[in-house]
């Protein structure tokens, strides 16, 4: 792939100043499989079996044993590799380097570079997947052949999982995978971006649909009808009740980002023509949670409010409902900062201190699986899932130091 200038790339409106700014040292190999990476349209709603065969290839040239899951559908895959010790131990101790494979959607979004290309414009790389979140692992595997002749003496794991974006979906058969093969090791890495700072905590996240049958009739006649999508607002706007009532009364936990628990409605679809009575309406909505806050009760209050609507329904129309769909459950995760998990991220980092973040990942299950996890990767949340998402260079560089001083970890025993 040929990479623009700085003085012949396209231009777009500044984030940081320190991007602008610094001219960070990081290998022409990371660049290289990044943009290796960010070059396989991995969607969530498209297969990923590109990237993850061309993947399993590069880790077993480099003496990495390698274990694939796939879907029901033999459509996407999982994919864990492991870079054995030195005296062959691929079990015991080691760490493992976790990342999703796929991407949100670019529909609609206005590019002004092909988002499946990582394209360099000045001190940022920018592409779909360059912040969230393939740069952390392309930079793992582009350092493997490195590693390859490093005499480990704890084992390196690569988890790479489908459908993250769309409720960690792929994750759980890997981690199911890793528990029956024995594997017990010294704690997880999740590269997601965090701005390379060691992350010890993140929110939960449930989201469900709501449908809403009615009743059509002419809008002319409409107290004839029951409208789906009148009824709907009502629960939307109880929703919205309840996240103004999570942000002013709480609980609240300042370590966060947004320091309380969030609910929102992200789409809503109904009705046919103006002059008809709406029959159906349905919309999804989301809770990003603290601990405290349990997202069971909160859909059981919604689900009882919405019982109360049925009976002027039913009035109308028998067949008329209500009814709520799960669609995802993301556990949120708190790794205790004692934990030998969070003194080796210190250490590779060369930072002290922890952080809380609002988003979610599938750190929780490896934690509820018994494996130790932390958050730290490159780049930065507010920069993911936008038109031209970028990273700064100077976040890969850091990276990069993270992975080789990583290494000298492992290499140490």
């Amino acid at each position: 792939m040929t990479v623009p200038s700085e003085a012949t790339a396209p231009q777009r409106a500044s984030p940081a100043e320190s991007e602008r700014s610094a001219k960070p040292c990081v290998s022409e190999r990371s660049l290289e499989m990044i943009r290796r990476m960010v070059g396989f349209e991995t969607v969530s709603r498209d297969s990923n079996l590109a990237l993850i065969e061309w993947t399993r290839s590069w880790l077993e040239r480099h003496g990495a044993k390698v274990t694939i899951t796939w879907n029901d559908e033999r459509s996407k895959a999982n994919l864990f590799g492991t870079l054995p010790a030195c005296d062959g131990n691929a079990t015991r101790g080691g760490v493992v380097l976790s990342g999703h494979t796929d991407v949100v959607p670019v529909d609609g979004q206005p590019w002004s570079t092909p988002p499946f290309e990582a394209t360099q414009i000045g001190s940022r790389l920018q592409g779909r997947g360059c912040a969230d979140m393939k740069s952390f692992f392309a930079i793992g595997l582009a350092l493997l052949p490195e590693f390859q002749h490093r005499r480990f003496a704890r084992p390196l794991h690569f988890a790479l999982s489908y459908d993250e974006e769309v409720g960690c979906i792929g994750v759980r058969r890997l981690i199911a995978d890793v528990l029956a093969q024995g594997l017990q090791p010294l704690g997880c890495i999740v590269g997601e971006p965090t701005g390379m700072e060691v992350i010890t905590a993140h929110k939960g996240r449930s989201s469900w649909r709501c449908r809403v049958r009615g009743h059509e009739a002419h809008s002319a006649l409409a107290p004839r009808g029951v409208n789906a999508v009148e009824l709907a607002c009502e629960l939307v706007a109880d929703i919205a009740a309840q996240g103004r009532r999570f942000r002013e009364g709480g609980p609240h936990d300042r370590d966060y980002d947004v320091p309380y628990t969030t609910v929102q409605v992200g789409t809503i679809r109904g009705g046919t023509a103006l002059n008809i009575v709406p029959r159906d309406c349905e919309f999804e909505f989301e809770m990003r949670h603290l601990p405290a806050d349990d997202p069971a009760a909160f859909i059981a209050g919604l689900e009882q409010r919405a019982r109360n609507l049925v009976p002027a329904m039913h009035a109308v129309d028998p067949a008329t409902y209500v009814a709520f769909d799960t669609l995802s459950t993301t556990t949120g995760f708190d790794t205790a900062s004692h934990r030998p998990i969070v003194a080796l991220a210190h250490r590779c980092n060369e930072r002290e201190g922890c952080g809380k973040v609002s988003f979610g990942s599938e750190a929780g299950l490896f934690d509820s699986a018994g494996i130790a996890t932390v958050l730290c990767g490159p780049g930065h949340i507010a920069q993911a899932h936008q038109p031209d998402e970028w990273i700064g260079l100077d976040q890969l560089a850091r990276c990069e130091a993270f992975m080789l001083r990583l290494a000298d970890e492992l290499a140490a025993g």
